[in-house]
């Protein structure tokens, strides 16, 4: 039987060790960079029905039913803030390296700032949604840009410190074959699959089911309500994306059968509202908020592992693309279920 074809030449020894204070305050860099980076993506979709909803526009009553449905889905307002970011992550590695990162730095904080006054200053839902779009060029162009930093780098601003020097020269660029590709993306993929699964399914609820999820006996308006969905769920989130020293998962094929049947449920619970309370629906979506990130988090470490040093960037890079595939296939279902109830009402 003919031998597999290596990958790579191994990497170069290690390099001297960093100097003390280089962790923290790298670990801090990269955790300030992370959070400005997802800001205006998370903030879009956090604020989609208003975004839908024009300050000067009379609160609209939806269409009589039950649901209170807006005249445009907050599934809209997730196909603007990920097919951009996706674009981009499609797009980054057939030339974007060859720009410096200061100017694509630039550019992202640039659309950042672009969207928020756009966003801001909207006079109708075109514009508004004009200003999502801009939020995900931003995030798609910081995050690839952010994660190639994360491997070496020179001094960013007055937090990163420098990486060290190589102790030896390093190989000569080669460009992995397509034999080695595809052994790549056969290794991610029992961790791509369930994740881009579970981003499916959570983002179906949170740009399809929750804006139809309306509990009107609440002392909470729907608009109220919408948010506090969002904010319970970043809340879930955030927390077990920095659990991993808790909690280590070498797959997570389970999660995404959770997440899954969650969408069931809300699902259910929109066709035939059976939910007792708000709180309890609030406890779901929480709960859901807390599947997503451990299947981020344990996914993204799994396949870092798991890659060969010369090809990880490669293999994040599928992982990332099968992520986002997923969420922007949910912003299509979204889009679907929005139109089902409330064309049916």
């Amino acid at each position: 039987m003919a031998e597999e074809e290596p990958l790579l030449p191994a990497p170069p020894a290690e390099a001297p060790p960093e100097p003390p204070s280089a962790p923290w305050r790298n670990g801090a860099a990269f955790w300030l960079l992370g959070f400005c980076n997802n800001v205006p993506y998370v903030v879009m979709l956090s604020a989609a029905r208003d975004i839908l909803q024009p300050p000067e526009a009379p609160p609209p009553h939806g269409n009589g039913s039950r649901y209170d449905c807006n005249p445009v889905s907050t599934g809209a307002v997730l196909l603007a803030d990920i097919l951009p970011a996706l674009l981009v992550k499609v797009a980054a590695p057939f030339g974007l390296h060859l720009l410096p990162h200061s100017p694509r730095v630039a550019a992202a904080a640039f659309c950042a700032w672009g969207s928020f006054s756009l966003v801001a200053s909207a006079a109708g839902v075109a514009a508004g949604l004009g200003g999502v779009v801009l939020a995900s060029a931003a995030s798609g162009l910081g995050e690839v840009t952010f994660l190639a930093l994360a491997s070496g780098y020179p001094s960013y601003f007055f937090l990163l410190t420098p990486p060290p020097p190589p102790t030896e020269p390093p190989p000569p660029a080669v460009g992995l074959t397509l034999g080695q590709k595809w052994r790549l993306v056969k290794g991610v993929a029992p961790h791509a699959g369930p994740l881009a699964i579970v981003y499916f399914a959570e983002y179906f609820i949170n740009q399809g089911l929750l804006e139809l999820l309306y509990f009107p006996s609440s002392a909470l308006t729907h608009g109220e309500q919408y948010r506090w969905y969002q904010l319970l769920y970043q809340a879930g989130v955030f927390a077990s994306r920095s659990s991993l020293r808790c909690l280590r998962l070498r797959r997570v094929a389970l999660l995404a059968l959770l997440q899954v049947f969650n969408a069931a449920l809300l699902l259910a619970a929109v066709a035939t509202p059976f939910l007792p309370a708000l709180g309890v629906a609030f406890a779901v979506v929480a709960g859901e908020g807390l599947l997503g990130g451990a299947a981020y988090a344990n996914a993204f470490l799994n396949v870092a592992e798991e890659a060969p040093p010369e090809g990880r960037d490669f293999a994040v890079t599928v992982a990332s693309l099968g992520e986002t595939v997923g969420v922007a296939l949910a912003g299509g279902a979204a889009l679907g279920v929005h139109d089902f109830f409330c064309g049916a009402a």
